[in-house]
């Protein structure tokens, strides 16, 4: 139950954290431990602290599930509905992040009973109104790599044409054809060669690096 003494809105952000892992693309989320959600899955987040900015508040939920510090994070969408937190009235700033599936970890914290990561196909449903924080971040990134360099932000530094390909596929849904991503992705001038080749079970491939790991057109 809401206080009714409560003579303002409380300030608070969620960031929504994936990865592409496998064949699916994840999202981080939570096991919130206590209150009228207690038991139910949710993404990460937390009131904003005095003296503190929304990205500052947001980078340092971030850290607080991830030993990752350049991390890619951009403002979402602000989800006001007074009915959205049922103890209060929580207006949250959500954020969405991008990790590298080999080096993302899944961090409970203090706050948290559990962390785990789940397909975004198959997300359970979440406390809060983070089933449409969920559905406004996929739809977001969905776009923003279409017309972006933001796929930097889910590969280590040193990749494949073949895993950058992959990445593009798994979060649009569908397959791409080699020779049109590949002449696309290499007119586009955002990748450098690294002249290192990966080598393994198949034929050794060549390494590449986004020239810039900032937000770029393509």
């Amino acid at each position: 139950m809401k206080d009714p003494a409560q003579p303002h809105p409380i300030s608070a952000v969620d960031v929504v954290i994936f990865r592409v892992h496998g064949d699916a693309l994840e999202a981080l989320l939570v096991k919130i431990k206590r209150g009228p959600c207690h038991g139910r899955w949710a993404f990460p987040g937390g009131l904003v602290r005095a003296g503190e900015s929304l990205d500052e508040a947001a980078r340092r939920e971030l850290v607080e599930k991830t030993p990752l510090r350049e991390v890619y994070l951009e403002q979402l969408y602000t989800f006001g509905d007074p009915a959205r937190n049922p103890a209060a009235h929580v207006v949250s700033t959500a954020y969405f992040a991008l990790l590298p599936a080999a080096s993302s970890v899944a961090l409970a914290g203090a706050k948290y009973s559990q962390a785990a990561w789940f397909d975004v196909r198959r997300l359970p449903r979440l406390a809060y109104d983070h089933d449409l924080v969920a559905e406004v971040a996929l739809e977001r990134l969905k776009a923003k790599i279409q017309y972006t360099n933001v796929a930097y932000g889910l590969l280590e530094r040193g990749f494949t044409l073949g895993e950058l390909q992959h990445v593009y596929e798994v979060i649009g849904g569908r397959p791409l054809d080699r020779r049109n991503f590949r002449k696309r992705i290499l007119d586009s001038g955002l990748l450098r060669p690294l002249y290192k080749m990966r080598r393994g079970a198949h034929r050794p491939a060549a390494l590449y690096t986004f020239r810039v790991r900032q937000l770029k057109l393509l």
